[in-house]
């Protein structure tokens, strides 16, 4: 997805024109998603916007109060104790607050009596108000978990829990609101969950993107990105470990940023980084000392105090880390650790950051002129910096810039594209540690546990936990610890969940789901064999360069299934496989000999066997990738070939033979298809 933004409205005579392009890539690394660019002319921009009534020359871009809240503010009712519980002794909770994670323990706890149990206690909490007890309902209903699953029960309790301010929920509503084409509704608390994720990122530097981990690559375990996701039992992070307790500066500064941030698979811990960054700096490591500044400004793990994040940040600053001017700015913009605000000191810091290409400058310069802060407002010069900042992945200004084309500020409405780019942000919430429960219970082998978390993520409309979540059902069947209507599901419903879970990963543009929601339509896995929507998702799949969709809508085209019988456009697909996937050389060329054989002996014994091989390889996809592009699979491939050549040649001693006896030989018309003749 992107974006050309002419900053400069076109005047009598010619002018000299900027264009600026975004490349705006989804932050959940959609297996096939590709971008495209949305152009937007001058017809597109409104020359002289006009004030906006409800919109004070203030600093607001975050969350309308004190800025910095805590995740379990910004996130109520969230699992987080459950997973990451507080150092030292918790604080009491109310006992409704109680009684809900207790319930939510037994929902984990993967034992069929203790989830049911929980079910009815979170079912009981949701009666009384509880809004968190009332999104997890909706979740359970949602999923049909110990009952008759119902999509609108689902919607009416995180519709109730919405209203009461639970975050997770109002994730699901806004992705169910989009799925439907609800896109006023679904952009309105898409635009709620961007400003509170906007609210949790940091105020310096940009938040690092911690990607949500796949769990496959196609139809195999993507061994290669779990192993870079042990968290400290990972070797390459105990050598890390090693080589900062033993003084090494550099490794104590990453450590820090790992237990900070939770990278790599670790817990995050906010007390942890903080050792290890205090130790950093001892041994002069100044990247630590822009950490210290945000430690305190946020109050992770720390009390919170802006003047001393100012402190750590000045110093930060003059170790050239062009970063920290952005917080500093930040913190005279809101008159935070400082006496006074001072708009004028703040633009001086967000244009020395800005000089020194750090995207934050641009983001925060793009701010001040949006609302004139400090300077007089020109919305097209902070259109101008956003592009700039977003160009380079800034997901503050892809906020800023869905906000302007949802509000027509300067812009057209453009609902769809304020949508998606809303989207991008809520997806970086708080919410989204999730994902790294999600992956942690994986990596231990709590195949049930990671289930149930990303199939919560799932409901909120992620699309790498959609695939994760169908994945699992479909690799570990009973082992998912899928839980029915009544109880274990059923070999049906495992499909029928897993049908679902791809579909919607497909609408996100996951080629692969497409792809899998083809072989469960034309083999009838979960769902009713239909060949005709069998192709749709092939077509759907195929339209992301997808080889093996290619393939199969050859094979349908060929067979007259679903497709029109058509041998010449057979070919085309198998030609089109093969120019996009070099490795599907040889069953694009095993296909191409069949099309020749079809073509020339149409009745003839030769197709009547090639017509039965589906039968002997039930899945399709299964015998192309497991068969034939496996590697040492030579000499199968070398035996499948020799039995063709043998029954062939049978089948023309056969006709030699008929001849002789004064029958009349079929004619040999022409290879219309344009593959060789084997020589005999």
């Amino acid at each position: 997805m992107g974006i050309v933004c002419d900053p400069y409205k076109t005047m009598a005579g010619p002018k000299p024109k900027l264009l600026f392009l975004i490349v705006i890539l989804s932050l959940s690394a959609s297996v096939g998603a590709r971008p495209f660019v949305l152009i937007l002319s001058q017809e597109d921009y409104k020359d002289d916007p006009p004030a906006d009534p409800d919109s004070p020359a203030e600093w607001d871009e975050f969350a309308h109060g004190d800025a910095h809240k805590s995740e379990e503010d910004l996130d109520p009712g969230s699992w987080r104790p459950i997973f990451e519980p507080p150092a030292g002794d918790p604080q009491p909770l109310p006992e409704s607050d109680a009684a809900y994670y207790s319930a939510v323990h037994k929902l984990m706890s993967g034992e069929p009596a203790l989830i049911q149990d929980a079910g009815e206690e979170i079912a009981g909490l949701a009666v009384s108000g509880h809004p968190a007890a009332q999104s997890v309902l909706g979740f359970l209903w949602e999923m049909g978990l110990f009952r008759e699953r119902s999509k609108g029960k689902a919607f009416l309790y995180h519709h109730f829990a919405a209203e009461g301010g639970n975050m997770q929920s109002k994730m699901a509503l806004a992705y169910s609101y989009t799925r439907q084409d609800m896109l006023e509704k679904g952009v309105k608390l898409y635009g709620e969950l961007a400003e509170v994720a906007v609210n949790s990122f940091l105020i310096s530097k940009e938040s690092p993107v911690i990607e949500a981990v796949r769990l496959h690559n196609g139809a195999e375990e993507n061994k290669e990105a779990l192993g870079k996701s042990k968290g400290e039992e990972d070797e390459d992070f105990q050598i890390l470990e090693y080589q900062a307790q033993k003084g090494n500066a550099a490794a104590m500064y990453k450590v820090g940023l790992f237990y900070y941030f939770g990278l790599r698979g670790l817990r995050r811990d906010h007390s942890k980084a903080l050792w290890w960054f205090l130790k950093a700096v001892e041994k002069g490591e100044p990247r630590s000392m822009e950490l210290l500044g945000e430690i305190y400004a946020r109050g992770a793990g720390v009390e919170r105090n802006y003047t001393k994040a100012l402190e750590w940040l000045t110093l930060a600053s003059r170790h050239h880390l062009y970063s920290a001017y952005n917080g500093m700015g930040y913190l005279y913009v809101k008159g935070y650790g400082v006496d006074q605000k001072n708009y004028t000191k703040a633009k001086e810091y967000f244009e020395k950051a800005a000089d020194n290409d750090e995207v934050g400058g641009h983001y925060n310069l793009g701010v001040m002129y949006l609302k004139g802060i400090g300077v007089k407002r020109d919305v097209k010069l902070a259109c101008k910096f956003f592009v700039l900042a977003a160009n380079h992945g800034q997901p503050k200004a892809f906020y800023q810039l869905a906000k302007i084309f949802h509000t027509g500020l300067g812009f057209k409405k453009n609902i769809p594209l304020a949508t998606a780019l809303y989207k991008l942000v809520a997806e970086r919430g708080p919410w989204s540690s999730l994902s790294r429960w999600a992956l942690e219970s994986y990596l231990k082998g709590d195949i049930g546990k990671a289930f149930m978390l990303y199939s919560r993520m799932a409901e909120m409309g992620y699309e790498v936990a959609q695939s994760n979540a169908a994945w699992i059902l479909d690799k570990y069947g009973e082992r998912s610890m899928c839980m029915g209507e009544s109880g274990f599901c059923t070999d049906a419903e495992r499909h029928q969940r897993a049908h679902s879970l791809w579909w919607q990963a497909s609408e996100q543009g996951n080629e692969h789901a497409a792809l899998l929601i083809g072989d469960a339509y034309y083999y009838g896995r979960g769902t009713a064999r239909d060949y005709e929507r069998a192709a749709e998702a092939y077509m759907h799949a195929k339209s992301q360069s997808n080889a093996q969709a290619m393939f199969n809508l050859g094979y349908m085209h060929e067979h007259g299934q679903g497709l029109p019988f058509d041998l010449h456009l057979a070919k085309r697909y198998y030609d089109e496989a093969l120019d996009h996937d070099p490795a599907a050389k040889l069953p694009v060329t095993l296909a191409l000999s069949s099309l020749w054989v079809r073509k020339n002996y149409a009745d003839s014994f030769v197709v009547q066997v090639i017509d039965s091989l589906p039968e002997l390889y039930p899945k399709l996809e299964a015998w192309v990738e497991n068969v034939l592009l496996e590697e040492g699979n030579a000499t199968i491939l070398t035996l499948f070939v020799c039995l063709l050549t043998v029954l062939y040649l049978r089948e023309r001693q056969r006709r030699q033979a008929a001849v002789a006896a004064g029958e009349v030989a079929q004619p040999n018309h022409p290879n219309e298809l344009g593959v060789p003749a084997a020589p005999i």
